[in-house]
């Protein structure tokens, strides 16, 4: 009797943290849809670009327990590959083109996973940042890229050839589709079985190992999704902005997208919504101050604060706090 009052407990735990989720997510979603009559489209774009990016770090960081410092290189795939398909065939309709972006970046994801996943720890970090430094210097080099002149003027089109996508306010809906896409994904994701197992992994590989599961699948899975989510984010900035640079593909860009998850919190699904939107305030706000020059030592100073202080991030803390007052 006892074990069956158990389980009825527990069963309406999880139905009401269901619950309270769905109302958390719905909310999000309407606040999502109003947000471009308060606050300026494109700026918005920008943070659900980055949130996006933040969401596929996360993934695989938070999730499945492995550091990339080489992220920046799929960033910047899908946005050149989109950008360059764009501007060289006027025709082509705009999903098409991050169609094109995001798959390119799963293929390199691919190639990145197979050479890096077999390594740990600090390895493994070093590893996917000399791939990226390589690409890095491969888009220097290309002509399809512009070189260190970046691709400009790349055209938005029509979506499906039916709905201009001119407007900043289309645009901005577009976008937010796109995000809400990629977050369900991840969210789908981690929840599954197939996300059960990374956390295994990511909490003690060895046992996992045991259970009779190939980790360095499990793992390579991961990161090819993460690096496609992470090109999908690039190549809708390039429509956003128009533009593809080596801006994108910079080891900085790496480690802006490790604040952004770490400030938000490591392994929380809002955490990186929120670390991003921090972050690119942040820099809105300081351009446009007499401290606009020390836009980096600052970031710097609060990457070296969360990681000393709050290893959780925000959302992270706010969990602690909330299972600390309603257990």
């Amino acid at each position: 009797m006892a074990m069956s009052d158990t389980s009825t407990v527990t069963a309406a735990r999880q139905r009401s943290a269901r619950r309270r989720h769905g109302l958390l997510y719905l909310g999000l979603i309407l606040l999502g849809l109003v947000a471009p009559f308060v606050a300026y489209p494109v700026f918005l774009m920008k943070i659900l670009c980055f949130a996006l990016f933040a969401s596929a770090f996360n993934l695989l960081l938070g999730f499945a327990g492995l550091l990339s410092f080489g992220h920046a290189a799929f960033l910047a795939t899908g946005a050149y590959i989109t950008g360059f398909l764009l501007s060289t065939y006027p025709g082509l309709t705009p999903e098409l083109g991050i169609l094109a972006g995001t798959l390119g970046s799963v293929v390199l994801g691919l190639l990145f996973g197979l050479l890096a996943i077999r390594r740990q720890g600090i390895y493994f970090a070093m590893i996917t940042l000399a791939l990226a430094q390589m690409m890095f210097f491969l888009f220097i080099q290309s002509p399809f890229t512009g070189g260190e002149d970046g691709l400009h003027g790349v055209p938005r089109g029509e979506l499906f050839g039916l709905f201009s996508l001119q407007s900043n306010l289309a645009l901005y809906y577009f976008v937010f589709a796109v995000f809400v896409l990629g977050f369900a994904l991840i969210q789908r994701t981690v929840h599954s079985p197939f996300g059960q197992v990374l956390k295994a992994i990511r909490e003690n590989e060895p046992r996992a190992v045991s259970l009779g599961y190939d980790t360095d699948t499990y793992k390579l899975v991961a990161f090819v999704i993460s690096a496609g989510l992470a090109g999908l984010a690039g190549a809708t900035k390039t429509l956003v902005f128009q533009l593809a640079s080596l801006g994108d593909a910079h080891w900085h860009m790496s480690g802006e997208v490790i604040l952004m998850t770490l400030l938000g919190g490591v392994g929380t699904l809002l955490g990186p919504l929120v670390g991003s939107s921090l972050v690119i305030g942040l820099q809105h706000q300081l351009s446009q101050s007499p401290l606009g020059d020390w836009v980096s030592v600052i970031l710097g100073s609060i990457f070296v604060l969360c990681v000393l202080s709050f290893r959780s991030g925000i959302i992270g803390e706010l969990q602690k706090l909330v299972k600390r007052n309603f257990k």
